[in-house]
């Protein structure tokens, strides 16, 4: 519509449809590859900013040895938190997802196979998918709300977002990413997140890996430092619930 508005005033020139075009371009781009864009669907990426509390948020989990230690730490230092497990990891590992519950942490849908292109399978397929981890998830909290939702590797796409409305969900990004994923240096990520926090922040950690077999352990070694740090902050790890109201 913008294309043929701006030929229809300027004639069919390549600025006069390269301008609109471009800023498509631009916006999707946006939409697709930020994870705290709104242009596709409304993100949370942050919460208040007048409470002195923050979300630590771990994804991919759980794994079968790597979330008890977290869940041990974090009992240790009075913290709670979000945990955004994948599907067919929790299946595997449905004792860990009840004792995060009765820990007082909070369970999230982090899809079921957490695919890397995923945002671009049909409407159909993505539905069936967050569908069957919403389904075991609520085996596990007996919640009848719908859970938070955080898109594998925060993509989206236009076809994610016909099924957000369908669903009606209440998607999370963050605001802090710890890049434990890269860094292997349990020092560097915790002085990464103690250095950029702030109150109301969401920061981005992980428990597990999407891959079979592999395991991921610099958020865990990391952990203590960074609720170490957050006690000097005077800042209080809370679960989004919390947060979010």
């Amino acid at each position: 519509a913008a294309m043929l508005g701006s030929a229809a005033v300027f004639g069919a020139t390549p600025l006069a449809l390269g301008v609109p075009a471009g800023a498509l371009v631009a916006l999707l781009t946006d939409g697709i590859f930020r994870p705290a864009s709104n242009t596709l669907y409304p993100t949370i990426s942050h919460g208040p900013r007048n409470a002195r509390t923050v979300a630590l948020t771990f994804d991919d989990g759980p794994d079968a040895t790597i979330t008890p230690r977290v869940l041990d730490i974090l009992g240790e230092h009075g913290a709670r938190a979000t945990f955004f497990m994948i599907g067919r990891n929790l299946e595997r590992s449905i004792g860990i997802g009840e004792r995060a519950i009765r820990e007082g942490h909070q369970i999230g849908n982090h899809s079921w196979k957490h695919g890397y292109f995923q945002h671009a399978s049909s409407v159909r397929a993505q539905l069936a998918d967050m569908e069957r981890s919403e389904e075991l998830i609520r085996g596990i909290t007996g919640q009848t709300m719908r859970s938070v939702y955080r898109c594998p590797v925060g993509l989206k796409s236009p076809r994610f977002a016909r099924v957000a409305h369908l669903l009606s969900l209440e998607v999370i990004a963050w605001s802090v990413h710890s890049r434990d994923t890269i860094d292997q240096n349990p020092e560097r990520i915790a002085r990464r997140v103690l250095s950029r926090v702030q109150p109301g922040d969401i920061v981005l950690m992980h428990d597990g890996h999407q891959s079979q077999g592999s395991s991921r352990t610099s958020a865990l070694r990391a952990l203590p430092r960074v609720l170490e740090g957050l006690k000097e902050r005077n800042l209080q790890p809370v679960t989004l619930d919390e947060m979010l109201g």
